[in-house]
This record gives C-alpha cells, sequence and structure tokens, in this order.
C-alpha cells in the first residue's frame, strides 16, 4: 500500500515547486501513509456499517439530517480541540472559502448519496459498487493530471466493473432508485477525491489538515441544510420515534465521531498519494464491510453475489500489485 513507486506517482500530481525528494515521515514508528491509510479505512468501514443500522434499523427517514447532525457534531468536536489547545483555527476568510466552498458541495453530493443509497442498496452491494469509482478517477487521472496506466491496470478496473454488472443483477432486492442514488455517489467520490487533491495544494500553505476538516464540516452545512429543504425532511422531523431512541442517538453521535475521524484521517491519506490510490484502498476497504454488513443485517445473497465481491476484491489484490511495479 505503500510503496516507494507510489511516493514517487503521488509526487507527479504536486507542482514542481513542492514536489521535492524527501524522507518518508513516521508515526508510530511506522509510515506515514500506512499509518493514514489504516486510519482512513478504520473511519470509513465503521461509519458505513453505523450509518446502514441508523437508517435501517430505526425506521429514520431523513438521511439529510443525519448528516447534518455528524457534520455539526465533527465541527464542535474540532472547535474542542481549539478550547484544548490542541489546534489553533484561523477565522474564515473569504479567499480561502472561495476556494474550499466547491469542495464542501462536491463532499455533501458525495455523502448525501450515499446515506440515501444505504436506505434502499445493501452493505454488500454498496461496497461493490463503490469499486466503480475507481474506473471513474483513473479516466479522470488520465484526462486531467495527464497520467498513463499500462494494459493490466484497465483489466483490473474492468474486472472491478464486471463484478458491480454481476453484482446488481442478481440482487434481489434491486431498485433503480437505490442504485441510481449509488452510482451518483461513484461520480461524486471520484470527483471529491481529483478535486480535492488540486485544492489542498493551493491551500496547503494556510491550513492544516485539523483546520481543512473544520471549513469541510462547518461549510457543508448550509447546502445539506439545503437539501434538507428540497427533499421535505423539515416537514415531521420532531416527530420522528426514533429520535426518542436512545439507542438511535447513542449510534447517531457514534456516527458523528467517527466522521470528525474520517474527515481527517481522509484528507491526511489522499495528501500523502495520488487520487487512484487514494480511492482504490477505500475500494478494497469496502470488502470486509462488505461481508460484515451482511451477517449484520441479514442481507439476502447467493453464490453469484458472493461472487461478485471476490471478483472485486481479486481486481483490487491484483490492481495494487500491478501498480507497486
Amino acid at each position: 500500500m505503500a510503496t516507494v513507486k507510489e511516493a514517487e506517482e503521488g509526487q507527479a500530481l504536486l507542482p514542481k515547486s513542492t514536489a521535492t525528494a524527501a524522507a518518508p515521515s513516521k508515526h508510530l514508528g511506522l509510515p506515514s501513509v500506512l499509518v493514514a491509510g489504516i486510519a482512513y479505512c478504520c473511519a470509513s468501514g465503521s461509519m458505513v456499517l453505523l450509518n446502514k443500522h441508523a437508517l435501517a434499523s430505526f425506521g429514520f427517514s431523513a438521511p439529510s439530517a443525519l448528516l447534518c447532525f455528524q457534520c455539526a457534531l465533527a465541527a464542535l468536536l474540532v472547535k474542542l480541540c481549539e478550547v484544548f489547545g490542541w489546534v489553533k483555527l484561523q477565522p474564515l476568510k473569504w479567499d480561502l472559502v472561495s476556494v474550499w466552498f466547491p469542495v464542501n458541495l462536491i463532499f455533501v453530493g458525495m455523502i448525501g448519496t450515499s446515506f440515501y443509497a444505504l436506505k434502499e442498496v445493501g452493505v454488500g452491494m454498496v461496497t461493490v459498487w463503490k469499486n466503480l469509482s475507481n474506473v471513474v478517477t483513473a479516466m479522470g487521472d488520465v484526462f486531467i493530471y495527464k497520467r498513463s496506466y499500462t494494459w493490466p491496470v484497465w483489466g483490473c478496473l474492468g474486472l472491478m466493473l464486471a463484478s458491480a454488472v454481476v453484482g446488481a443483477s442478481t440482487d434481489s432486492r434491486f431498485t433503480w432508485s437505490g442504485y441510481s442514488w449509488q452510482i451518483a455517489n461513484c461520480f461524486f467520490t471520484s470527483a471529491y477525491a481529483l478535486y480535492l487533491r488540486s485544492v489542498m495544494d493551493k491551500v496547503a500553505e494556510h491550513t492544516t489538515n485539523k483546520q481543512k476538516v473544520y471549513y469541510n464540516n462547518l461549510l457543508s452545512i448550509p447546502p445539506i441544510l439545503a437539501m434538507m429543504w428540497y427533499f421535505g425532511e423539515f416537514e415531521g422531523l420532531t416527530q420522528q420515534a426514533a429520535l426518542r431512541n436512545n439507542t438511535f442517538l447513542l449510534v447517531s453521535a457514534m456516527g458523528g465521531i467517527i466522521g470528525f475521524g474520517i474527515s481527517f484521517s481522509s484528507l491526511w491519506f489522499l495528501s500523502q498519494t495520488t487520487a487512484t490510490i487514494y480511492s482504490l484502498v477505500g475500494a478494497l476497504n469496502k470488502i470486509p464491510v462488505a461481508i460484515v454488513g451482511l451477517v449484520a443485517f441479514a442481507e439476502p445473497t447467493n453464490p453469484k453475489n458472493l461472487a461478485s465481491i471476490v471478483i472485486g476484491l481479486g481486481a483490487g489484490v491484483l490492481f495494487t500489485r500491478v501498480k507497486s511495479k
């Protein structure tokens, strides 16, 4: 996951003035990129399972409201870090907001479509279809950043695409609505990885990763409120039975805390690798999440469904092997 070759490729996306040779930094005696990748995998996997539990087990029908709460809680946690002196936040400035706000719009689209997809699509199929974002991200790397890939790489991406198609065709709970949200999520995920790469280079001199987490979550609240209004979630929100369920409130709070962790870890990890590897590691991490989801939520499956997961995992491992060479 953290080879010298990948580090060199990651530097190719940086401006020439910042792509200078430097010794790899370490945390806890391990390469920083490895620690960042592990933190990102743990946070993202846990959040998928918690949000699926919150949306599927308590009858809560306002995904955007749940997302708004989690973003607000994550921003509040960063402010608490400032109170305790662990981080220093800079005042919001218009020039920084103008650069960062498009990231928030893509971020809200990515997380929002994920929430709506999780309402209708099982965890197993959501994780399989996440692989499609690798295909879109790789194409973005080629057309935007002028990167090139060999035919074995495209072959692996083709296997990922095949696993998604096979999985959808054998999904007994297939709905056009659910899979439309999931397809939209793939494009938002790729756009987030590709665009955030360039934006982070622009604001790197002015903000730290913790500050980016704060701005990302705080500036996401207005567009999420707009989504709540558009989907009519304000009506009857206070009458949701789940809001009077202490277990639901606990699960939602844990999701907000992990949202803080995933915001920080994703920014940290993406700053040390390429958009394609960032997206790939996220997809690989979804394989164990899919298995846990199938068991924990008793999702109906069959041999073809399981085969699609195996194909996705095999393609991801092969992709990583090819990239490391």
